[in-house]
């Protein structure tokens, strides 16, 4: 698979602390980051657990995994987890028919650092946390597809359980007109079919996400996790009993945190108010997940009511499915569960981890190294194409589709109106800069008008440019045609085509050779975003 590797600086939509995390301002967040992209010591000096831990842990997983249809490979991975194998982890929200493609690119990382770790010197496993305890249900419940039109939302028509963690839920006779559509949008292929056998009225979002992924990473052995169950959380005691009880510690650190983040020119990802907490419960009636809020040292508020610290201890005890973490200390009770050497971060999740950092030191004494996963775009030869044509790279779609078709009438321009186009603006613009420089010498007053008639004619000089790309956009409209397939394609709706077009799309596509290819390009310490050319 032919690449093409651009700077995440290059990149549109991206925080500012995840760009300098991955461009290696290491002297600038040393302070929030205790490692790295570059550094690979967790390779050689893998995290443990304790070994009780370890054998209930795996007990648990073989369970979910022998559900989800595992094979062979994610049983031997098992075996090699509970006989000591440490574990490079990633974790996604469970998004309708698989989500979008950095579902799949996550995997591949994961997969890909795994293999390489074990080969300098200690087993690794990779293993997919399912993040199934969100209640954000408009933001998992759509799956796009590119189609003739443009793009093509699919959404079940409504929200089976407002409020509720969005795992859990049934897709019920809903999803039967969602997957019809699915299959137009694909076609009759291993994929389509694939999905359509396992989102079925009596499934969940957990349980098909996840088999979905046990299945198309089979030949890997991916190892998949809902942790949102019983057994898991009770594993997590410690760590969940950890935020209920030092919840004026934590909650002082992470002020300070923000407070340190912002004076250094960033802003924190997660908002700490003076009433937050890391924690969330489960409303044993309605089964809705609701932020738990500081009153004061002793009392706490989730939904309409108020608990102690020692009610919230007992139901951690009695029900500790019911205490839920937030973003921030999610990695923590991973880890608690977890041997994890390495987790695997979007841009989000590695910007989270500055804050999560105080979370981890004071719960579990350490931080786990995030390493930033796969970025890419995949390139259809159609697309790439048209990019070789227009003489195009990826970051040049970076734009709207209006302002690419503008350049692309430009370019399409005969070379003699290019020329006198250029040589009329080169000359205006100097001679409008010497008159200004002239009458700024005279009087300031009359500078400063100078420069605003300066700019008005500067604009209708711009205006003429875009006349003159206009009128060979209607007279060759293939240009606009090509204009918005690029952008459709590679930057959909204005935003990067892995945060929006499904993973399913592509591998219907491309076939099981695409997750090979994906696995091979995820190589560790590249930290650019690459256009793959399928």
């Amino acid at each position: 698979m032919n690449a093409d590797c651009y700077p995440i600086s290059a990149l549109p939509h991206i925080s500012p602390l995840f760009r300098d995390y991955v461009s290696g301002r290491e002297e600038t967040l040393h302070p929030f980051y205790s490692s790295f992209p570059s550094d690979t010591q967790w390779m050689q000096h893998p995290a443990r657990i304790d070994p009780q831990q370890r054998q209930n842990v795996v007990a648990l997983l073989r369970v979910q995994n022998r559900d989800y249809a595992a094979g062979p490979a994610t049983e031997a991975n098992l075996d090699c987890l509970a006989e000591g194998a440490a574990a490079v982890v990633t974790g996604q929200q469970v998004a309708l028919f698989g989500g979008p493609l950095l579902t799949l690119l996550k995997a591949a990382t994961v997969i890909r650092l795994a293999a390489d770790a074990s080969r300098a010197g200690h087993p690794h496993v990779p293993i997919f946390w399912l993040a199934s305890e969100d209640h954000d249900f408009d933001e998992i419940n759509q799956a796009v597809f590119p189609h003739a039109q443009g793009l093509q939302t699919l959404r079940l028509p409504h929200n089976p359980g407002p409020g509720k963690p969005v795992g859990s839920l049934l897709l019920g006779d809903a999803i039967l007109p969602a997957v019809e559509d699915l299959q137009r949008c694909l076609g009759e292929n291993s994929i389509s079919q694939l999905l359509a056998s396992l989102y079925t009225p009596s499934a969940t979002f957990s349980s098909a996400f996840a088999a979905f992924l046990s299945r198309i990473f089979s030949e890997y052995g991916l190892i998949v996790i809902d942790a949102s169950t019983r057994p898991c959380h009770a594993l997590a005691h410690s760590t969940l009993r950890a935020a209920i009880e030092q919840a004026d510690d934590i909650h002082e650190a992470l002020l300070e945190r923000s407070r340190a983040l912002e004076n250094a020119g960033y802003h924190a990802q997660v908002l700490v108010t003076g009433s937050s907490s890391l924690l969330f419960l489960i409303d044993a009636t309605t089964g809705t997940r609701n932020a738990l809020k500081r009153i004061s040292k002793d009392v706490w508020s989730a939904g309409n009511r108020q608990y102690s610290t020692s009610e919230l201890i007992a139901i951690l005890h009695a029900t500790p499915e019911r205490i839920s973490p937030n973003a921030l200390l999610r990695p923590v009770m991973q880890d608690t569960l977890l041997p994890t050497s390495v987790y695997i971060g979007g841009p989000a999740e590695v910007a989270y981890f500055a804050q999560s950092d105080v979370v981890y030191q004071r719960i579990l004494g350490h931080t786990t190294p995030i390493v930033p996963r796969f970025s890419a775009t995949l390139v259809e030869p159609k697309l790439a194409r048209l990019l070789h044509r227009h003489q195009l790279s990826l970051t040049d779609i970076f734009t709207t589709e209006d302002t690419l078709a503008q350049r692309l009438g430009a370019r399409a321009l005969p070379v003699e109106g290019k020329r006198k186009i250029a040589a009329a603006g080169n000359t205006l613009d100097r001679e409008l800069k010497a008159v200004s420089e002239w009458m700024h010498s005279q009087d300031a007053g009359l500078g400063h008008s100078a420069e605003i008639a300066a700019s008005k004619m500067l604009y209708q000089m711009n205006r003429l440019r875009r006349l003159s790309a206009t009128f060979e956009l209607q007279r060759e409209q293939s240009l606009r045609r090509h204009a918005e397939a690029l952008c459709r394609g590679l930057f959909p709706r204005n935003n990067l085509q892995e945060r929006v077009v499904a993973g399913a799309w592509f591998l219907a596509r491309s076939g099981p050779p695409l997750i090979d290819a994906l696995i091979d390009s995820a190589q560790p310490g590249n930290c650019g975003h690459y256009a793959l050319r399928l």
